[in-house]
């Protein structure tokens, strides 16, 4: 009988935790099915289960539905058509910025903060525009467009208290005769020196936003630098580049590749959490520019090369466009991740930044998934990212996690598990206990007035109490002398309340053993009564029998023999994980009566209708003086318990 124990609350209990015992009853059946624990623990882990009181917790089945609900809100909700549509809105926006500026309509003060307000902005973009100067796009001495920071020698005081109509004049004719493309816009502005300082950090902004999606998380610090990079640092970049795309290129044709030696040329340059190798590398640029490559695969084909030269124009270096291309490349050819596309059917509009951090989020719910369902087959617990689940689900998909992560240390601390190198073992009290489940099965099946031994409280089944009695011992009947075991209480505690009693207080009446026998099941595991369905039922029966006759007749003794094409001894903590079948074809009955002991009463219970087979034990009883049952395999536990319960009656009657 499970027994609780109450407690005052004090914020440390978890009411959510499943007891043990509940957990090992909840696999019981499948290992007396299959005996497999690993197998076991891993289908109560995806199915999950719901205990007593509120606990429980959400098995890998539930947690992979609500991944792919949330994947299913998001394409549902959000229509990527738009993407397109919405930079060059945002260009066109910046442009009219601009032309609003150098409307000489516009008295003067109005024009030295044109456009200050509603200025489209980019989180993480650099504050501050550009300095602009006297002449529409002047180039440096090198002949190379000027770098941000350096334009505007003249200062904005020129610009927009002094600019004459002629060059307002000139610099609206160029933007009437920008490229008709959002490329070919951006790639003319790139040297184009904006009137309006509002509209200078807004395109810059823009700029420094599709550098940073097209580069990716692993050079966004990079790229949102590149804005202020002098000629040096941005060779050095192209340099790093350059060398990653070698070495990747070492790697495909098998050489070597000395990434030592580039980390220590340009290890500064990845963060504080550089990657320890190549391949580490390779994997963490594959994971985010996945993200973009999803993006592009989700589009249709037209947006697809529109939105590439959209972001490729955000590069005036051919040179530093070229290595990040060629890079692009490589990362497709070594990655092995797939890039899948996602269908999205809302209305809902997304920003390009929006639409990246979607395809994250759609990439870790694929991700989690991948884990999860590597989990049902052989995989680990472990492989699943605690983080992402959180991200997705929110703080209570990872506590279900660590649910799931926590059952077997619970059935461990409890027991019932025991670790041996990397591999999980029954103990015997987890034998024991299955044994239980299966002996509670059975007896729940009883019918009440039935003959058996069903569950209800009974004195003087195969022994007989005395008055004397002494301190209890594992194996006793516990019938409990409460006086004496309450005195032994007080004696050890000495005066006051409450008396409290532990298992050596204990006082039981001593009894007198009426009868004591041995018992040999033989069981069955020829092929045949796996594929009949009967070796499942046959299983639980001897786990139920040993389970009732350690419990209640601690004297007996029960010996398991299982037979094939030969037969063997099964020790009682082996029965869990037999199998059927793992023999040779046959049903040797005559070595299993072999090992049997000698002069023995065979009673036979038999599950198949065949004839023949019928024939052949009616001859068997016939010969031994024994019995013949025939049953189902739902009603063949019920048949073997009552009548071992009933034997026993008829030996201390007589």
């Amino acid at each position: 009988m499970k027994s609780y124990r109450y407690s005052s609350w004090d914020g440390t209990q978890d009411i959510s935790a499943v007891d043990a015992d509940d957990l090992m009853d909840a696999m019981a059946d499948e290992l007396t099915s299959h005996g497999d624990l690993n197998q076991a623990l891993r289908n109560l882990m995806r199915r999950g289960m719901q205990g007593n009181m509120g606990s429980g917790f959400e098995g890998i089945r539930e947690l992979l539905e609500r991944l792919k609900q949330q994947s299913r809100e998001r394409l549902e909700r959000y229509n990527l058509a738009s993407l397109v549509d919405e930079l060059k809105k945002r260009l066109e926006d910046i442009l009219q910025m601009e032309r609003d500026a150098l409307d000489p309509q516009r008295p003067s003060s109005e024009q030295g903060t044109a456009g200050q307000e509603g200025t489209p902005s980019t989180s993480g973009a650099p504050e501050g525009g550009r300095e602009q100067s006297g002449e529409l796009g002047q180039q440096n001495p090198a002949g190379q467009p000027p770098e941000q920071g350096q334009r505007g020698a003249q200062g904005q005081q020129g610009q927009h208290g002094q600019a004459g109509a002629g060059d307002r004049q000139q610099r609206m004719q160029f933007l009437e005769g920008l490229p008709p493309d959002f490329a070919g816009r951006v790639k003319a502005l790139n040297d184009y020196e904006f009137f309006d300082p509002a509209a200078q950090q807004a395109f810059d902004e823009l700029l420094n936003m599709l550098k940073q999606q097209a580069m990716g998380n692993m050079f966004r610090e990079m790229a949102q630098r590149m804005a202020n990079m002098t000629p040096e640092e941005m060779q050095r970049l192209k340099e790093m580049l350059a060398d990653l795309n070698h070495m990747m290129d070492q790697q495909v044709w098998g050489e070597q590749p000395n990434f030592e030696g580039f980390m220590q040329k340009y290890g500064d340059m990845f963060g504080p959490n550089p990657p320890q190798s190549l391949d580490e590398l390779v994997q963490q640029l594959a994971s985010q520019v996945g993200q973009m490559q999803s993006l592009f695969n989700s589009l249709p084909d037209d947006l697809r090369q529109e939105l590439q030269e959209m972001l490729s124009s955000a590069f005036d270096d051919e040179g530093l466009a070229a290595e990040l291309a060629e890079l692009q490349a490589n990362l497709d050819f070594l990655s092995s991740d797939e890039r899948r596309s996602y269908e999205f059917s809302g209305g809902e509009g997304v920003p390009l930044e929006q639409a990246m951090h979607l395809m994250d989020e759609l990439q870790k719910v694929d991700k989690l998934q991948e884990q999860l369902e590597q989990v049902g087959r052989q995989g680990s617990l472990q492989d699943v990212d605690p983080e992402a689940l959180e991200q997705i689900l929110g703080p209570e998909g990872r506590r279900e996690l660590e649910k799931l992560r926590d059952l077997e240390r619970r059935l461990e601390e409890a027991g019932y598990l025991k670790r041996k190198g990397d591999r999980l073992e029954l103990t015997p009290k987890g034998v024991r206990k299955i044994g239980q489940k299966a002996l509670h099965d059975i007896f729940s099946r009883l019918q009440i007035g039935r003959h058996g031994g069903h569950r209800v409280d009974r004195h003087g089944v195969g022994i007989e109490a005395t008055h004397d009695t002494k301190l209890y011992e594992y194996g006793d009947p516990f019938n409990l002398d409460l006086q004496h075991s309450v005195m032994n209480a007080v004696r050890r505690n000495g005066k006051g309340t409450p008396v409290r009693m532990i298992p050596e207080d204990f006082e039981v009446f001593r009894t007198e053993n009426l009868n004591q026998c041995s018992t040999v099941l033989m069981l069955d595991q020829s092929r045949s009564m796996g594929l009949n369905g009967c070796f499942e039922a046959a299983k639980k029966v001897a786990l139920a029998l040993h389970s009732l006759i350690k419990m209640q007749y601690p004297r007996d003794r029960l010996y398991v023999i299982g037979f094939s094409d030969y037969a063997h001894e099964l020790q009682h903590e082996d029965i869990p994980s037999v199998s059927w079948g793992g023999y040779q074809p046959g049903t040797n009955m005559h070595h299993a009566l072999m090992i049997a002991k000698e002069g023995i009463i065979i009673n036979t219970f038999m599950m198949e209708q065949d004839p023949y087979l019928m024939r052949f034990i009616q001859e068997i009883t016939k010969i031994n003086r024994g019995r013949a049952f025939y049953s189902s395999p739902g009603h063949l536990g019920e048949y073997i318990v009552t009548d071992y319960i009933n034997n026993k009656r008829r030996k201390r009657i007589a």
